[in-house]
C-alpha cells in the first residue's frame, strides 16, 4: 500500500516536458518526481483519439503502478485536450481514486486571464487546435475574449530533430498572419514550444505565455491547498527520466532541454486497444 515517499510524475508525449520538469525542479527543487516520456509514439498531434487514449493511458498506469507517483502532471497538451477527463471521469475513480493527474489548459487560460487580454494567438498541434478546447474553456470564463488559433505541426519535428536552422522562416508563416489580426499575447499551447520562447520574444516583440513559467507557481499553490497530497511525496530531490524509446538524438536533446546531462531509461509500457 502507498505510503510516505511517493513521487511527483510528469508525462509528456516527448521531450518538451522535461523544460517542465526542469522548471518544476528549480521552483520545488526537493521534490522526488519521475518524468516519462512516450518517444516511441511522438509526435501526439497527428494521432487519433483512440489512440491518445491508450498511449497515455499506458504512461499513466506505469507512473502509478511502477513507481508510485501520488500526482501527474500531463504536461503534454494534446493528450490533455483529449485523453485527461476521460482518465480522470473513468479511469481514476475505479483504479486509483487517491491519486490525481492535473493538465496545463486550464492553468494556462488561468494565466492569460490574469493579465486582462482581450485578444489571444495560440499555436499548438493539430488535435489541441482542432479540440478547441482552450476555447472551450475560455468561452466559460469570459466568452468576450476572443482566441485566434493557429495549427503548427512542423514545430514539433523541428525541435526535436534538430531542425532550428530553418525555425525561423517557419515560425514567420505561422505567427505573422496572428500578429496582423491584432493579437495581445501568443499562447504556447504545447511544451515544446517553450524553448522557442525568447526566439519568438525578440523577433515578434510579443508577450509569450509559455507553460515553463506557469506551471511552477501553480503546482506549489495546489500542494499548499492539498497537504494531504504535498506530505506523502518525497521530499530528497531525487529524479528519474525515462522514455518509450531511445536514440543519441533523444538523449542529446533531453540533456539539452534540461541544461545539463541526464539519464535517460529506455522502458516498455503496456498498451491499451490500439
Amino acid at each position: 500500500m502507498a505510503g510516505q515517499n511517493m513521487k511527483l510524475g510528469i508525462f509528456d508525449s516527448g521531450l518538451g516536458g522535461i523544460m517542465i520538469a526542469k522548471a518544476l525542479r528549480g521552483a520545488l527543487p526537493d521534490l522526488d518526481m519521475v518524468y516519462l516520456g512516450d518517444t516511441l509514439h511522438v509526435p501526439y498531434g497527428k494521432r487519433s483519439e483512440k489512440a491518445i487514449y491508450a498511449y497515455t493511458r499506458a504512461c499513466i498506469e506505469y507512473l502509478f503502478s511502477e513507481k508510485d507517483c501520488r500526482l501527474i502532471i500531463m504536461a503534454c497538451n494534446t493528450a490533455s485536450a483529449s485523453a485527461l477527463r476521460k482518465l480522470q471521469q473513468g479511469y481514476l475513480p475505479q483504479a486509483y481514486p487517491e491519486r490525481r493527474i492535473l493538465g496545463v489548459v486550464v492553468p494556462t487560460i488561468e494565466s492569460a486571464l490574469e493579465h486582462g487580454y482581450s485578444r489571444i494567438g495560440l499555436i499548438g498541434t493539430n488535435y489541441t487546435v482542432h479540440s478547441n478546447v482552450y476555447r472551450e474553456e475560455l468561452q466559460k470564463i469570459n466568452p468576450a475574449i476572443e482566441i485566434l488559433q493557429v495549427n503548427t505541426p512542423l514545430l514539433v519535428p523541428l525541435i526535436e530533430d534538430d531542425g532550428m536552422a530553418w525555425m525561423e522562416d517557419v515560425l514567420d508563416h505561422y505567427i505573422l498572419p496572428l500578429k496582423e489580426q491584432g493579437i495581445e499575447a501568443l499562447v504556447l499551447s504545447c511544451t515544446h514550444y517553450s524553448c522557442l520562447k525568447d526566439l519568438i520574444r525578440e523577433r515578434y516583440d510579443l508577450t509569450v505565455i509559455a507553460q515553463d513559467e506557469i506551471l511552477p507557481e501553480k503546482l506549489a499553490d495546489y500542494l499548499m491547498r492539498h497537504p494531504e497530497i504535498d506530505r506523502v511525496i518525497g521530499r530528497k530531490g531525487e529524479a528519474e527520466f525515462l522514455v518509450t524509446d531511445l536514440t543519441p538524438n533523444y538523449a542529446h536533446k533531453a540533456s539539452d532541454f534540461y541544461g545539463r546531462t541526464i539519464d535517460l531509461q529506455k522502458i516498455e509500457v503496456m498498451s491499451y486497444g490500439v
